[in-house]
């Protein structure tokens, strides 16, 4: 199987190549956020940094003008001067390396500062996309490409812009040195660096083209990676041998990727050695002129001295110029990456209602249907029911039939594609999301294990009180795992998971203990939401947990998703769905007596208990 290939269905085809004077200075408009992004980090290192390129650009041509009178000292046997000049270039030299080292500094501390600035960003603009945005394979594209290389491009664009004006000023003396020798020299000096800047600046596009056609494959490298490495993948990769086939899925990606680095690498060097000529064969040209010079005494040898020296340095400085320059346009290039992802409009949340003109309504879906975003048909079709304060309901139907669909729309992780959900009278997208959110509950059937303490694991169901050690108590009592959490070494304290040392693992029945508590964290809630809550637990476990939960839940509404008509039974109401549409609704003797898709559903499954 072709990998690269299957990857890549998945994307655009590549851009082609910016071409022109306008597509080249187009790609420059991020230079100012990104140099704005630097600023803001940092002001004093930033300003640190300017002084210190301005001082560092100019110390050079003074060293190249010492020099050349040391020479001089030295043909007129001039001892005492020639010592002085030299220890006043040793003294220059010396003010050089300490300016340096403070730029080495002052980068070092302005990168650190700099990548949390930028990781902190993205992830800040993670927190305002929704789940369909996650659910995007483009989005998550943006947001690799971002993060592998965003947090470093702003201080290299400032690096190199500082880098620009420092060699700057160094040419602006080197210039000014070489004209009291010849104009033409100047000129050779500025055209002779050409070619390699716009070679360069060609290869650097060629290099970001690549880096962001081939981000799928890169993220499905990751994958592989993840699923030979991680815990939660072990035990299938290895029960069923896929470590090998991982693993060489892995490689052959390696293999297509480094391809194609590989013939951009080696053109990039040919290209590269072959400008090298074309700048050595200057610099020696001018060296014979200049050697002819002073062979005909028409300069002093510490004047010849100087000259080849400026000439070379400033060949040097004057490459540097058009090689930062074409690094700020590679810059500007991978920038783009972040602000393509800053840049993805957030879902609207403008709306402001805390509360519904009639309280004690609940909740009405009113013909509600949904499609998933590129999804042809719909997941779920004109749904219609009414939950009361207090009221049991469960959904119930065969897997894909839109369950879990439902309560995504209703703790608005979706907005529906057709009629609205009202919650105490008003549409939910007149809900502040947040007040909405802080009366559910819920409890996914794909829950999250975290990482975290066993206490903390109970109490991120409400944040605002995550570290409230009797709201965890509270909570883990109604959800019934306080059992569980205090027979640990360190009850509550206990580190759960095995990612970080000392971590304990429980069972999955356990976890889904912690999942049900932690919905309980939240006290102010009046709806509760359980998808499959208790899956993993044994028939005796679940019942004695659903007495327990009905006991706690009395002046709640709760929506129950279960595959186990035990539990079902003891709902209020039961909507059957097919197909994404309401086939059936009423109690569990109602339905029985329909004889239809829930009599049938529920007679074999006891079946199987016979």
């Amino acid at each position: 199987m072709d990998l690269t290939r299957m990857a890549r269905k998945r994307t655009n085809t590549p851009p082609p190549p910016a071409s022109g004077e306008r597509a080249f200075f187009g790609v420059f408009r991020y230079t100012g956020r990104g140099m704005r992004v630097v600023w803001e980090t940092s002001r004093g290192l930033t300003v640190a940094m300017a002084i210190l390129t301005v001082i560092a650009g100019l110390l050079p041509g003074l060293v190249a003008w010492v020099g050349k009178l040391i020479i001089d000292a030295v043909v007129a046997h001039d001892a005492e001067a020639a010592v002085r000049w030299v220890i006043l270039e040793g003294g220059i030299i010396a003010f050089l390396a300490a300016v340096q080292r403070g730029l080495t500094v002052s980068q070092s501390l302005l990168r650190a500062l700099l990548s949390q600035r930028v990781n902190v960003t993205i992830l800040e603009k993670a927190l305002e996309l929704d789940l369909p945005h996650f659910e995007d394979p483009e989005l998550y594209d943006k947001m690799t490409r971002a993060r592998r290389e965003a947090s470093t491009r702003p201080l290299s664009l400032v690096q190199r812009s500082f880098g620009v004006a420092q060699n700057t000023i160094s040419l602006a003396t080197y210039a000014g040195i070489l004209l009291t020798f010849s104009p033409w020299a100047v000129l050779v000096l500025a055209i002779a660096g050409l070619p390699a800047f716009f070679v360069e600046a060609r290869f650097s596009n060629e290099a970001f083209r690549l880096f962001t056609w081939r981000t799928p494959e890169t993220r499905l490298r990751a994958y592989y990676e993840t699923a030979i490495a991680r815990e939660d993948f072990v035990k299938e990769t290895q029960l069923y041998g896929l470590g090998p086939l991982f693993l060489g899925r892995y490689k052959q990606i390696f293999e297509t990727l480094y391809s194609e680095d590989r013939r951009l690498t080696l053109r990039r060097g040919v290209w590269g050695w072959l400008l090298g000529l074309l700048s050595t064969a200057t610099f020696y040209g001018a060296y014979a002129v200049t050697a002819l010079e002073a062979v005909y005494e028409h300069i002093t040898l510490g004047q010849m001295t100087m000259y080849l020296l400026v000439f070379k340095q400033g060949q040097a400085a004057f490459s540097a110029i058009l090689t930062a320059i074409g690094g700020m346009y590679e810059d500007n290039l991978y920038l783009s990456n972040l602000y393509d992802f800053l840049d993805t409009p957030s879902a609207a949340r403008a709306a402001t209602a805390t509360a519904g003109p009639t309280p004690g309504d609940g909740i009405r879906f009113d013909g509600v249907s949904f499609r998933y975003p590129g999804a042809e048909d719909d997941a779920v079709r004109d749904v219609t029911f009414h939950l009361a304060p207090g009221r049991k309901l469960a959904l119930v139907g065969e897997n894909g039939s839109g369950k879990t669909t439902l309560i995504k729309l209703l703790t608005r992780l979706y907005e529906p594609t057709g009629g609205r959900i009202l919650l105490d009278g008003l549409d939910l997208r007149e809900w502040n999301v947040d007040a909405l959110r802080s009366r559910i509950g819920v409890i996914f059937q794909d829950f999250v294990r975290y990482q975290l303490k066993a206490g903390e694991n109970v109490g991120v169901g409400d944040v605002r009180y995550v570290a409230d050690r009797e709201r965890w108590r509270v909570a883990a009592d109604k959800g019934m795992a306080d059992p569980v959490l205090r027979s640990l070494p360190d009850g509550y304290d206990t580190q759960l998971g095995r990612w970080f040392g000392g971590g304990r693992e429980l069972s999955l029945g356990q976890w889904q203990k912690v999942a049900l508590s932690r919905a309980f964290m939240r006290s102010e809630a009046d709806i509760l939401v359980l998808d499959e809550p208790t899956a993993s637990m044994d028939a005796e476990a679940e019942v004695h947990i659903f007495d327990h939960f009905r006991a706690h839940t009395q002046d709640q509404m709760a929506i129950l998703i279960s595959h186990r008509f035990s539990t079902v039974r003891m709902a209020d109401q039961i909507v059957v769905l097919s197909d994404g549409r309401v086939v059936e609704r009423g109690d569990h003797d109602s339905l029985m007596g329909e004889d239809g898709v829930y009599a049938r559903l529920f007679s074999l499954q006891a079946a199987g208990y016979r």
